[in-house]
């Protein structure tokens, strides 16, 4: 065919190229003819330019005898001057000779004139003859002109047309050569078809061989190990996993992840702007801090008030469904259950709108009904009145298109999947009328705003209300705006990523299996985790079990070690009180003994006498608590006792040197201060020690019964294994009885197996007649 084809463009070209030529015979007679026309042109143009010479050479030689008579002329007028001149002087010879002048002078100028009309009548010839040169030269030349473009062009046409035929010489001679390239490398392929239609055969034995082998071995794996298809059934196919799409869980999670962020700017400014319309309530048209205002007003302010309980669970139910959609579950409407919690949510601040716009649209009746209310503020308020009740109806739309999403959750036969795209389109439009609205909102609220700031009673407190609900407005519009257009620039993902179920199926049959499917892929996994773990190297058995005790003492030991920072921590609460108690002891003990010290410098002569009186007491009392100190402390502290006495000694001394009380004083509190905190050390050391032997204590009495439950249920096994063993001598009987059952089995398996593989050569047979078909095409 490829060759048929390139035959036809073959003939074509060479028709094209017998009439370009045939054209290329006439266009060259033409040239010859207009090369003949143009050099005869050229010799009447040097004939013309041979006669305009002469004319000049004639005109040159009549302008010459023209310059000659007019000198004569000249001469002869000079000549009759000087004889008129003379002739004053002699008249009566003028007389005599006046005749012979006058003839004279007469024939002089007869000559004359035929002189001048022959040079008048030699200079018309002259311009007729130029001009007719002019004229003929141009119209020559123009012709030359003309001759010279259409010679051109017909050149022009020559050479194109010489090199096309060139070029389609060429590019034939080409095609020629490819042809036959293609020829050749045709019949390469030809041989290769034949050598692979061969191969094909072969292998085709031998698939036939293995299909065979393996259709016996799928069957019998198939009547051994599958023993129903559950892909069939919808109620079990339901429980089956379906793929995990990561991408698509991730996507997901982004998506929720904004549509959270758009939740909460539109929850801030929900919250504003019901925060500020309970102000502007409270100071317009009435200013409650100077009247009072009317029970609507308390009414709807009241209400107001509560905005955060009705508007904050909708910023709760979108995180807690933000949460729910992770990396690991599958995200379809029948998983998402925290759909519902939010739908109720917005079902509650739905009942919240209904309840406050009756109040709020009465409130905008009573503010026209005032007496500060003008016709244009009139005009404004009853343009808010239309613009709140639009908002409740759009509300009111998005509640029921979302607790419709929320619908396959609880009951999947609210909702059928192919309402899905129909659902999310309508809340896409809902949103889009929400944003609309808040706009006519935030344009009548403006208006609004300036005309009351022209009220001559305006405070700057309503001012500063009006542009703070403005703002709240703005940002309601901004979120609005952002939301709309996120969702429908997300529509169809929404639509596809929501509606896939498992493999086979076109959906979940209810909520419960489709949280069973979530359990399976739990399992699933965690199974895949485990099977991908790399094995740890083995270790020895012997080394294992003492491993195990290890564990089981540390872990023991952490249980004790986490008991005991416990009763530290008690501890701890307990000193922090007892150290706040005994702070405020010793403030009040500085204030008593700054006023003992007044009562001191007031009475210094008292103080002296006790001075000396306390100095041979205090060493007794010092005495007396050293020993006491030393027989409780003997025994666990033996080390100390002799840095305790050089202690007790230097105070004695100090204290019998020191005649000031405030010194005395100060070193009695030091003394006592260093030996509570030996004492609060050795404390700490026996509480530690006697912590770490009950811990040490429970670890062994825990070994002692991890040994003790091992012996049972080493008992147990031993038990077991008997068992097994007089199982396995009763069913060494009735082998002989199951051998004779799958030898049967196997023989109809057998059977079936034959059918199966003459049907496979049918099927055979049949693409051999294709395969032949196709070499015959190939030929």
């Amino acid at each position: 065919a490829a060759a048929a084809e390139l035959q036809g463009k073959y003939q074509k070209l060479a028709q094209e190229y017998s009439k370009l030529r045939a054209q290329n015979q006439v266009l060259k007679k033409g040239v010859v003819d207009e090369q003949a026309n143009s050099a005869s042109l050229k010799e009447q143009l040097k004939m013309k330019d041979q006669s305009l010479r002469k004319l000049q050479q004639e005109m040159d030689s009549l302008t010459f005898r023209n310059q000659q008579l007019a000198k004569r002329v000249e001469l002869l007028q000079d000549e009759l001057a000087l004889s008129e001149a003379r002739g004053k002087k002699n008249k009566k010879s003028v007389e005599s000779s006046s005749q012979l002048s006058q003839e004279q002078k007469s024939v002089f100028n007869e000559d004359l004139q035929k002189k001048i009309e022959e040079n008048e009548r030699l200079h018309i010839l002259f311009f007729e003859a130029d001009e007719q040169h002019k004229r003929l030269e141009a119209e020559l030349r123009s012709r030359l002109e003309v001759l010279e473009t259409d010679a051109a062009q017909h050149q022009a046409v020559v050479d194109s047309l010489t090199k096309k035929y060139t070029e389609t010489i060429e590019k034939l001679q080409n095609d020629k050569a490819k042809l036959e390239i293609k020829s050749q490398t045709l019949e390469r392929e030809a041989k290769d078809c034949r050598l692979r239609t061969e191969e094909c055969q072969q292998q085709l034995k031998n698939l036939q061989a293995a299909l065979g082998s393996r259709l016996e071995e799928s069957l019998c794996i198939i009547n051994e190990k599958v023993p129903f298809n559950d892909t069939r059934s919808t109620r079990y196919n339901a429980l089956n996993v379906p793929l995990h799409n990561r991408r698509n869980q991730l996507k997901l999670r982004d998506l929720a992840g904004q549509a959270l962020a758009f939740v909460q700017e539109l929850v801030t400014a929900l919250l504003n702007f019901h925060t500020y319309t309970e102000q502007k309530v409270q100071i317009f048209p009435i200013d409650s801090a100077t009247d009072t205002i009317s029970p609507l007003n308390q009414k709807f302010s009241q209400y107001l008030h509560e905005n955060a309980s009705y508007v904050r669970p909708l910023e709760e139910g979108m995180l807690h469904l933000f949460e729910s959609i992770t990396e690991d579950t599958v995200t379809v409407l029948e998983t998402t259950v925290k759909l519902k919690a939010f739908s109720e949510h917005l079902a509650s601040y739905l009942g919240f709108l209904r309840k406050i716009l009756p109040y709020q649209l009465k409130s905008l009746e009573e503010e026209c009904e005032s007496s500060l209310c003008t016709a244009a503020l009139r005009a404004r308020n009853m343009e808010l009145h239309r613009d709140m009740k639009r908002l409740t109806a759009v509300f009111e739309k998005l509640h029921t298109y979302i607790s419709l999403l929320a619908l396959p959750s609880t009951r999947p036969e609210g909702l059928l999947r192919t309402n899905y795209n129909f659902v999310f389109t309508n809340i896409a439009a809902s949103l889009h009328g929400f944003h609309d609205i808040l706009k006519d909102i935030s344009k009548h609220y403006s208006q609004k705003a300036t005309l009351e700031q022209d009220i001559p009673t305006a405070t700057q407190k309503l001012i500063t209300t009006n542009d703070c609900i403005l703002s709240s407005v703005a940002a309601l519009t901004n979120g609005a705006g952002k939301m709309a257009s996120f969702f429908s620039n997300n529509l169809d993902h929404f639509t596809t990523s929501l509606s896939y179920g498992p493999k086979g199926g076109t959906e979940f049959i209810s909520p419960l299996s489709a949280e069973c499917m979530l359990q399976y892929k739990k399992k699933a996994a965690a199974y895949m985790k485990s099977v991908k773990k790399p094995c740890a190297d083995s270790v020895p058995y012997e080394e294992a079990l003492a491993n195990r005790r290890v564990l089981l003492s540390s872990t023991e030991s952490r249980e004790g070690l986490a008991q005991q920072v416990q009763q530290s921590l008690e501890k701890i609460a307990k000193l922090e009180q007892e150290k706040e108690h005994w702070m405020l002891e010793a403030q009040l003990a500085k204030i008593k003994l700054e006023k003992e010290n007044q009562k001191l410098k007031n009475s210094l002569s008292g103080h002296l006498t006790e001075t000396i009186q306390e100095r041979s007491v205090l060493p007794n009392i010092a005495e007396q608590k050293k020993e006491t100190t030393e027989k409780s402390l003997r025994e666990p502290i033996k080390s100390t006792s002799l840095f305790t006495k050089h202690k007790c000694c230097l105070i004695k001394s100090l204290l019998c040197q020191a005649p000031d009380v405030e010194s005395r004083e100060d070193l009695i509190k030091t003394h006592y201060m260093a030996r509570i905190a030996e004492l609060t050390s050795h404390l700490q050391l026996a509480d530690s020690k006697s912590v770490h032997f009950h811990a040490e204590c429970r670890a062994l009495a825990k070994r002692l019964s991890l040994a003790e439950k091992s012996k049972e249920s080493l008992t147990e096994e031993l038990k077991l294994a008997s068992q097994n063993i007089t199982r396995l001598q009763a069913s060494k009987l009735f082998c002989s009885d199951e051998l004779m059952t799958t030898k049967r089995s196997y023989e109809d398996q057998l059977s079936m197996m034959s059918d199966h593989l003459c049907s496979m050569n049918e099927t055979l047979t049949k693409q051999r007649e294709e395969i032949d078909t196709l070499k015959m095409a190939s030929k």
